[in-house]
């Protein structure tokens, strides 16, 4: 959690520069490159790498290195059981642990990590970690590392705390942007289906495109008296006027519309497209989604039996109140399931739920 009275000025002009950089490209090795000295000077960190982990159905990593090679990593696949700080970072997502936190020296010096990178000439003397969720089943661990013997401090940690929401924001809309570079076929999916569209926009008023479907479809999500002079509806050109006024601290969490309808859920999710120049456009992505979205396999391997219930109840739109008459439990129990099993899927709150439910029952 960010609170500014955490840092001193410079401090603060150094986080600055990491989450304007964080959101600079929607290619990883871009800005992981752009972000890696300013986030290295924030935490006080010699070197960095992210490592991308699916962890269902199976376990399966890539490490990514801006930077000079760290040797070690190159090794991991023969190393992973003795990473000490994996079991506890997966146990505590977005809450950063230090090897002084988990051992004596001692004992760390004692560790196969340690000792082999010793050998390849790169010691790892301390190491900070932090996991992040990126989707169902997905995650990113954060590692940064000291070369001299100085133990991370603990306004080390505070500063790697404060970034973690950026942080899986910034890998997961790279992933997003790859799966759409990948799988062209999702332009022609928008272009043709008429359940999903989008705008792209310049604040406050200048719109830039609209696919072929978009007119059609905000017609049928609202009316003439709901549309602002500019053409496009109140409700989401105050929300984009909103967005764009935003810090980028503010707009976490603030990015997914979402209106229960009759006829199904109805979205707008709101992303600011990167720009190497000139006003930042943004592009608004409409999708209409049934009431009954299915629970994906990817989210229910990840949930308890109880939470899986918890879940069902969600997505049928129940109020806590609704979950915990059917289900026969009191409502801060389901209140504190409803907590956890956001926490594991990686996901805002309701709406980010039924929004990405949704979209992985809806593969292209």
């Amino acid at each position: 959690m960010f609170n500014p009275r955490d840092f001193n000025s410079r401090e603060l002009r150094v986080r600055d520069t990491v989450t304007v950089a964080l959101g600079g490209s929607r290619s990883l090795p871009e800005v992981l490159e752009a972000t890696r000295a300013p986030l290295l000077e924030f935490v006080q960190a010699d070197s960095m790498a992210l490592c991308l982990m699916r962890v269902a159905p199976s376990l399966d990593f890539r490490w990514h290195v801006p930077g000079h090679p760290i040797p070690i990593l190159k090794e991991y696949a023969g190393l992973v059981d003795h990473d000490f700080l994996r079991a506890p970072i997966l146990a505590q997502p977005e809450v950063p642990t230090c090897d002084t936190q988990l051992l004596s020296r001692g004992e760390y010096e004692r560790t196969l990590v340690y000792q082999r990178s010793v050998e390849l000439e790169l010691p790892l003397e301390h190491i900070m970690a932090v996991l992040v969720p990126i989707r169902p089943g997905v995650v990113g661990a954060f590692a940064f590392y000291r070369h001299t013997r100085s133990a991370f401090s603990s306004q080390s940690i505070t500063a790697l705390s404060s970034l973690t929401r950026h942080l899986a924001n910034s890998v997961g809309n790279c992933q997003d942007y790859q799966d759409l570079t990948a799988r062209t076929q999702l332009l022609q999916e928008l272009f043709q289906r008429k359940d999903s569209a989008f705008l792209i926009l310049e604040p406050p008023t200048r719109e830039v495109f609209r696919s072929p479907h978009a007119t059609a479809l905000l017609e049928r999500w609202f009316t003439p008296s709901d549309v602002h002079a500019s053409g496009l509806p109140r409700v989401l050109k105050e929300r984009l006027d909103a967005l764009a006024r935003m810090d980028l601290d503010s707009r976490l969490g603030k990015t997914l519309w979402v209106i229960n309808h009759p006829e199904g859920y109805r979205t707008c999710r709101f992303v600011e497209l990167p720009a190497s120049d000139g006003p930042r456009q943004w592009a608004l992505l409409l999708t209409e989604f049934p009431h009954s979205i299915p629970l994906p396999l990817h989210m229910q391997r990840e949930l308890t039996p109880r939470e899986l219930d918890i879940a069902r109840g969600v997505l049928r739109n129940w109020s806590n109140g609704q979950i915990a008459d059917e289900l026969k439990i009191s409502g801060q129990t389901v209140k504190t399931h409803v907590r956890n099993l956001f926490g594991k899927l990686g996901v805002d709150g309701r709406a980010d739920f039924l929004y990405q439910a949704a979209l992985l029952n809806r593969p292209v």
